[in-house]
């Protein structure tokens, strides 16, 4: 059988070519310089993706040793330095400015019609002003009995100037405590955050905010006299419980909240021992305890 003859890939110089194989080493041999071009270009461009890829694998490298460098750790002394110089170079804000701007938005001014004998409106004086906190967002003011329990009339001005009459909805008397309800409320009400005195002792800081003689929103700060004390209003029967504190509070601020530097509320400014007959503040005040209020007026626990 005739057998196919292979031929050497190798030219022979002075060999004579196969017929058809001259043909395809003429077209190699005389490609043109753009297809060599073409094809060190390419080769070009494998080399240049190589090298792009180990300068990127390097940077990973480096960038992962620097993450994971150990940084030097502040010592206790030197946080404590840093503290002592804030404190020495800056102007902190005080801690009751802090409180009474928490409390701001829910104080509301209560005002009343004062009558004389003959039921004629004797104007606005400070035993037609007294004091409330918003408890809930749909308005709901809690005060003291004796701010609106003789009033024909009554009207709440909030914390963003909008007045509204209001109306007595639920009273309890022996703890001197009185919830109202307004025909209209802003929007984006803020109620107080209510507070807790289970760990309150005496010499707590506190906050008292409200309409002392008709003025303000007024900010008066002192501390936790005592605590479970018994006051004796002129009238009706002895208050117990009670809160003693020694912040400023004067005839216009019954009704308003006792805070703590939380801004949360404590209790609910009732009365001022002044063994005179001039009702001004000599540096003891009472406040009842926020749970008090809750559980005289049949709320749950604040």
């Amino acid at each position: 059988m005739k057998r196919v003859a292979l031929y050497s890939r190798r030219i022979i110089p002075g060999a004579k070519a196969p017929e058809g194989l001259s043909v395809a080493v003429e077209s190699v041999s005389g490609m043109p310089d753009a297809g060599i071009r073409a094809v060190w270009s390419k080769r070009y461009e494998k080399l240049g993706l190589v090298v792009l890829g180990a300068v990127l694998g390097l940077s990973l490298l480096l960038a992962r040793d620097y993450v994971q460098a150990p940084r030097t750790e502040l010592t206790q002394e030197q946080i404590d330095a840093a503290v002592l110089h804030t404190l020495a170079t800056k102007d902190l804000p005080a801690r009751a400015a802090r409180a009474a701007a928490l409390i701001g938005p829910s104080i509301v001014r209560i005002r009343s019609d004062v009558l004389d004998a003959k039921g004629t409106q004797v104007g606005d004086d400070e035993l037609g002003i007294g004091t409330g906190v918003v408890i809930k967002e749909d308005g709901t003011i809690l005060t003291n009995l004796h701010v609106v329990a003789t009033a024909p009339r009554l009207f709440v001005t909030f914390a963003d100037g909008l007045e509204s009459p209001a109306v007595i909805v639920s009273a309890q008397r022996d703890k001197d405590l009185a919830v109202l309800k307004p025909l209209n409320i802003p929007d984006d009400l803020q109620p107080a955050t209510m507070g807790s005195n289970q760990n309150s002792s005496p010499g707590d800081e506190v906050v008292v905010v409200g309409f002392p003689f008709g003025m303000g929103p007024s900010v008066s700060a002192g501390v936790i006299s005592g605590l479970n004390r018994t006051f004796k209003p002129a009238e009706g029967a002895p208050l117990t419980g009670l809160i003693q504190f020694d912040a400023a509070a004067n005839p216009g601020n019954s009704g308003g909240p006792l805070v703590n530097m939380a801004g949360e509320v404590l209790g609910i400014v009732t009365a001022i021992l002044n063994p005179t007959s001039v009702r001004t503040f000599i540096g003891i005040g009472f406040a009842i305890t926020i749970e008090s209020a809750g559980t005289a007026l049949g709320m749950p626990p604040f």
